[in-house]
């Protein structure tokens, strides 16, 4: 599981670049649609958006191997794109039908360039840079040692394991095609199963493995990339994204209002704090996790409604045709960003279906607080609930992110029981030596929108999207 955990936030690196894509694509469609199809600068900016789109699996190969290396490297940068080139080019068509002796290489070969082999790649050399970066050669050979020995050993290890996916890749590559064939063969329910169990899976991080199916050409599907580069078909063509623009710009925040408005008295000013702010967070941007993780685990079946409701959003939205699509999330921006992209269809109709969810979300939410008196929120037994601001009251911002940094290292158990640390986008990711010397309230009380055990050593503290700077100083500390 800590595995699955560090490299979905790898995943995190490439998913980032994604933004400049959006942008560049969306205002050289805007130039072309509202100016001349044939306008030279928005031409130029969406052929530079493409660029990034059309590279995608590069950007993985480097980001996964940068995301999981010891020393976040460059070397192990550079590895991942050495072991991306050598197994594409062994495996390429053209490669393939001269070792085959065929005139047309199997169609699995014909798709290596993909967000999966770019997975592989980067893990490999991930792996081959924390096993020989510190290797000293005989003085022979010294000049190799180290790390310039990394690139060398990934690319003899791609070549190995080119001959491995030689064999096993069209029968992996069939697998997924069957899975993807027969989600995306139920229409409108494949999206709603979709929205249901990619929901499900948040708390796991395992989502992303799902994503890679039907979000990029692991398969064929492609929904984001065709999106973003205008082909496909016009109101298929982001099923398996715009139905997420309801729930996260309008469905969420209002869960969040329903939380505020079922606080107990005295408490809402907290959970004001908390639900207001990450429901803006998730209008705006489209990250939830700072207000997914405020209930999913103090009130399990209300993630579990929020997920039904996602899948629900998904296939109204897919069986009306009504698409849009992002790089990043399904917030503000990205719906500005697509509006105006060629395969975007009816676009404004998911504006009327997000106040229907709105209503939805609230009144259903508020409704099974209320019944089964579930403890969201400014609803705890205990006065332990978070405010955003709670733990960093007070001061200049870096004072602030000093105190919230102070605050949950003292939850965590204090520095010495703190054995590795990282972040994703918007969660620290810590392993500790014994769970037991973790005070959660603590944590919450420094101004964590929540945490998540998800092992005997490894906790998840969900901090926000400036989680990369509490990270920075909570290392700052540690190492004082």
């Amino acid at each position: 599981m800590k595995f699955i955990q560090n490299l979905g936030r790898s995943l995190m690196l490439p998913v980032a670049v994604l933004p400049a894509a959006a942008i560049l694509i969306g205002i050289g469609n805007m130039i072309t649609g509202f100016i001349a199809e044939d306008n030279v600068v928005g031409i130029f900016l969406t052929t530079a958006g493409l660029a990034i789109i059309g590279h995608i699996a590069v950007l993985f190969a480097v980001g996964v191997a940068i995301g999981m290396s010891r020393e976040k490297d460059g070397a192990a940068a550079l590895s991942g794109l050495v072991g991306f080139l050598v197994i594409t080019e062994l495996l390429g068509p053209d490669a393939i039908e001269a070792m085959m002796g065929v005139e047309e290489a199997p169609a699995a070969f014909a798709q290596i360039e993909n967000v999966f082999i770019g997975i592989i790649s980067g893990l490999v050399a991930a792996w081959m840079y924390n096993r020989y970066a510190q290797v000293q050669l005989p003085n022979a050979l010294a000049f190799f040692s180290g790390k310039r020995l990394v690139p060398i050993m990934t690319a003899a290890a791609m070549v190995v394991l080119s001959g491995v996916f030689w064999i096993i890749w069209p029968i992996f590559y069939d697998g997924l095609v069957a899975f993807g064939t027969a989600i995306s063969g139920l229409g409108a329910t494949g999206a709603g199963l979709y929205g249901f169990f990619n929901r499900l899976l948040i708390p796991t991080g395992l989502h992303h493995a799902l994503n890679a199916v039907f979000w990029f050409d692991t398969v064929g599907i492609d929904d984001l990339g065709q999106f973003w580069a205008g082909e496909g078909e016009l109101g298929v063509t982001g099923r398996y994204m715009a139905g997420f623009f309801p729930i996260m710009m309008f469905g969420l925040p209002a869960a969040g209002l329903a939380m505020y408005h079922t606080a107990k008295t005295g408490q809402e000013k907290d959970a004001a704090g908390l639900v207001l702010a990450a429901g803006f967070a998730s209008f705006f941007t489209g990250v939830t996790e700072p207000l997914e993780f405020s209930f999913m685990f103090l009130a399990p079946v209300l993630y579990v409604v929020h997920a039904a409701l996602t899948g629900l959003s998904l296939f109204i939205a897919a069986a009306f045709q009504w698409t849009a699509g992002f790089t990043f999330s399904a917030g503000f921006v990205d719906y500005t960003l697509s509006f105006f992209t060629p395969m975007a269809n009816q676009p404004y109709m998911l504006l009327l279906q997000g106040l229907f969810f709105a209503v939805l979300y609230y009144f259903l939410f508020r409704f099974l607080i209320l019944k089964m008196n579930l403890k969201t929120p400014g609803r705890e037994d205990e006065e332990n609930l978070a405010a955003a601001t709670a733990g960093a009251s007070g001061g200049t911002k870096d004072e602030k992110t000093a105190n919230q940094a102070a605050g949950i290292i003292e939850g965590l158990g204090g520095k010495d029981n703190i054995s590795s640390l990282d972040s994703c986008a918007t969660r620290l990711r810590v392993e500790v030596k014994d769970m037991e010397q973790v005070n959660e309230a603590k944590i919450k009380q420094a101004g964590a929108a929540g945490t998540n055990v998800v092992g005997t050593h490894n906790i998840h503290v969900v901090v926000g999207t400036n989680v990369q700077f509490v990270e920075t100083e909570v290392r700052n500390q540690i190492n004082e």
